[in-house]
């Protein structure tokens, strides 16, 4: 059985149908999910695909809208799990735990849109349930984050005008510090992969 479960997050086309996904903090990701994939498939772990989507809501997480489905570049195996959520973490409407209760795994290693968001809620989640977490930072995405009292309506360019705004930089530092020491282990994507030792990187 499968020591450990790669958890890959709404890494889906929805996110790039919104204009902010210009200014996404990290261009790359498709290609560092594909490699943690790959390793992950290398070493025999699980790998576990999560979808977000918000039936009935008319956007592009309304899976009628067609963009509920993984960016270009990813592709699940057969025999992979498949999960699609309703709210952020990727536990709560989703048999996420009882698959990994079965496979007898403990340890999860996350990654995916967004960083702040949905990853860092799910491993908050995950680690309050008893699992050893590794957040891959770099293996992550997210936005220019606006102030609450910017009206929702507000576009990009209002967005980022606002000084309030929190960069995507910002956003992951932050998620960084949230997580290191409470819910998670912080590491990169060559440090899981075994490029490079976890002990000597940095």
């Amino acid at each position: 059985m499968s020591r450990s479960a790669l958890v890959v997050i709404d890494v889906q086309e929805s996110f790039r149908q919104r204009p902010i996904w210009a200014y996404r903090s990290n261009p790359d990701l498709v290609e560092r999910v594909g490699r943690l994939v790959d390793a992950a498939r290398d070493r025999g772990d699980l790998v576990v695909w999560v979808l977000h989507a918000e039936p009935g809501s008319g956007g592009v997480f309304d899976p009628v809208s067609g963009h509920v489905r993984l960016l270009d570049g990813l592709e699940p195996r057969d025999g992979e799990p498949r999960l699609t959520k309703t709210v952020h973490n990727a536990f709560t409407t989703t048999d996420l735990q009882l698959l990994l209760t079965t496979q007898g795994i403990r340890e999860l290693v996350v990654c995916g849109i967004r960083t702040e968001q949905c990853c860092e809620t799910t491993a908050r989640l995950g680690f309050d349930l008893g699992y050893q977490v590794t957040f891959v930072t770099e293996a992550t995405m997210t936005f220019p984050t606006p102030h609450r009292d910017l009206p929702e309506t507000a576009g990009v360019e209002e967005i980022l005008a606002d000084p309030r705004t929190l960069s995507a930089e910002e956003m992951t530092v932050r998620t960084e510090y949230a997580l290191a020491g409470r819910f998670a282990t912080i590491r990169t994507v060559d440090e899981v992969v075994g490029a490079v030792p976890a002990d000597v990187a940095g």
